[in-house]
């Protein structure tokens, strides 16, 4: 039976029997480690399913939210809702309440489940949002709770469970930046379950082996982290861990008391790993560091990862000596970092998608690995790109249902026979997907000619005097060109030239190192205002850069 015909009911039978006491979910607290088994999780689900139809007599279709940090119970939740015939709404734990408020004002869900640390913003939610009539605890019981926990409830009898249609609801994700009108993605069964079998094709490519340890660092309130990072995963018997800190030296203790195996990051994350581990060089003796140097630069022509990784032994001890690979998304790839992990003997998978697509719209792992390109579309999925506009446009089981109460929306973004409008410039060659920009980040100057930011920020980022570079238009309000766009640059400086010099000093050093590198750029693609910004750039839970909120930060 294809998983496409399956449902989620038949799934947890499937994966809690067939992989009974294999860790599926962990993470470490203050007091040690806390560990999920596939029985585990469906004993949780079971349970806390029962209590939702018998007990709270939620309806089919109704809606639960959860508001937590990642941990092994998120996952069980996720499948008593399901149980239940709920639908979910995962949120962002780092919104205000004004925008939490916004969004559950538009989704109107009658249960909430928090974690203990979140308890106090759910109860303040819970006063302005009229719907929500239950609130439970994730977390083990403490004394004096004033809310049931989840583990506190009794054990599941045999329960009738509701089987969902293929198109109905499974969950709806907000978008990032959510505030006013919230913007709902409506994913369904049939969208998930086409990316579990999509995945399995892509996952058997990069990760032969019966079982994996996997570590996962991105928040589970995010769509690619659901989907893959929890769904895939465990559809495949993985054991998934979840690191609470993005700290290196954190993440590589898990690293080595687990033996990771894999990851699921974000490109900005691998940048952190990679300065941390070459910060490590400067303990190097100078014939260690020759020695690296040489090794680095024979690597590039071994093609084995086995072999480099031995060349590499020093490193990989600190990263327990099985991690073997990570998958890239969230946000376009270093190609110089995704190299630089490559000649260690890690292979880097870059993937592409939006949250419209359940996310996952292309992974490139086939031999051909152009770290550029973000592949192939996966199977289910058509690609093609709008001769007139440039824009990426996909097909296929994957494309959401639409967006949550805005039909008129929805229109704008899916055409009537099926295609989605991705809003990403791209080009496909050989089959291969190569994202250059984004529509609405495009600078349209005075002449007409477009620009887009993220060409910009790729050649200043090679700076080693700047740590994040945001490229955006900024309207001119003066003069002949009133009205028009000009290409505009902030730049954050690293902590060390903030250190070394004045400010006089850093915004010339800054300004000069612009203009240098934006030689190799076209003369109008240069930037025209270069603003110095010593304070770290807002961004979202994947780490993007917030354009909108970078320009209300600088004047120009």
């Amino acid at each position: 039976m294809g998983l496409r015909q399956k449902n989620i009911l038949s799934l947890l039978s499937d994966k809690t029997n067939d992989y009974n006491d294999r860790v599926a979910l962990g993470t470490k607290t203050p007091l040690g480690w806390k560990e999920f088994t596939y029985k585990g999780v469906g004993v949780l689900a079971r349970k806390l399913g029962t209590y939702l139809i018998d007990t709270l007599e939620v309806k089919k279709g109704d809606k639960l939210t959860i508001l937590s940090e990642s941990k092994p119970e998120y996952g069980a939740c996720m499948f008593a809702a399901a149980l239940a015939g709920m639908t979910v709404v995962p949120l962002d734990i780092k919104l205000t309440k004004y925008e939490l408020t916004s969004i559950l004002s538009d989704c109107e869900p009658t249960v909430m489940l928090v974690s203990q640390h979140y308890l106090d913003t759910a109860k303040e939610l819970q006063k302005n949002i009229p719907s929500i009539k239950h609130i439970l605890i994730m977390d083990e019981p403490s004394y004096n709770q004033e809310f049931l926990s989840i583990h506190a409830l009794p054990n599941a009898r045999d329960a009738k469970w509701r089987r969902m249609g293929s198109k109905s609801t499974a969950l709806i994700i907000y978008t990032s930046g959510t505030t006013g009108s919230p913007k709902g993605v409506e994913i369904t069964y049939n969208n998930i379950f086409s990316q579990l079998e999509d995945l399995k094709v892509v996952m058997d490519h990069i990760i032969p082996s019966k079982h994996c340890r996997m570590l996962s660092i991105l928040p589970m309130n995010h769509l690619f982290e659901l989907t893959v990072g929890f769904s895939t995963f465990l559809n495949l018997g993985y054991s998934v861990y979840y690191a609470l800190s993005l700290k290196p030296k954190d993440i590589l203790s898990i690293m080595r008391e687990k033996q990771i195996n894999f990851m699921v990051v974000v490109p900005a994350f691998l940048k952190l790993l990679k300065t941390s581990i070459e910060a490590e060089f400067k303990n190097y003796s100078a014939v260690e560091k020759i020695l690296f140097n040489i090794k680095y630069n024979l690597a590039q022509f071994i093609p084995f990862m086995n072999v480099r990784r031995l060349m590499f032994r020093k490193i990989h001890k600190q990263f327990g000596r099985h991690f073997k690979a990570c998958l890239s998304g969230g946000a376009p790839l270093d190609i110089h970092v995704g190299k630089w992990f490559s000649r260690l003997g890690i292979k880097v998978y870059q993937g592409y998608g939006l949250s419209e697509c359940s996310p996952v719209v292309s992974m490139n792992y086939d031999k051909r690995h152009d770290l550029a390109s973000v592949g192939r579309a996966l199977n289910s999925l058509e690609a093609k790109i709008d001769s007139e506009t440039g824009e990426l446009l996909v097909k296929g089981p994957a494309v959401m249902k639409g967006y949550h109460n805005q039909p008129e929306l929805t229109a704008t973004v899916i055409t009537e026979d099926g295609w989605l409008h991705t809003g990403d410039i791209a080009e496909i060659r050989g089959g291969h997907i190569y994202i250059t920009g984004r529509i609405k980040n495009m600078i349209v100057l005075s002449g007409g000619k477009k620009v887009f930011p993220e060409e910009v920020e790729a050649v200043l980022e090679k700076s080693s005097y700047f740590k994040e570079v945001c490229v955006f238009g900024h309207v001119r309000t003066f003069g002949s060109k009133d009205g028009t766009e000009e290409v505009t640059a902030v730049v954050v400086p690293t902590e060390e030239i903030i250190a070394q010099y004045n400010d006089e000093e850093i915004d010339k050093l800054v300004k000069g190192e612009v203009k240098q590198l934006a030689l190799k750029l076209t003369p109008y693609k240069r930037p025209v205002n270069v603003i110095v910004h010593k304070e770290a750039l807002p961004r979202t839970a994947t780490n993007k850069v917030k354009r909108k909120e970078v320009k209300k930060l600088v004047t120009v």
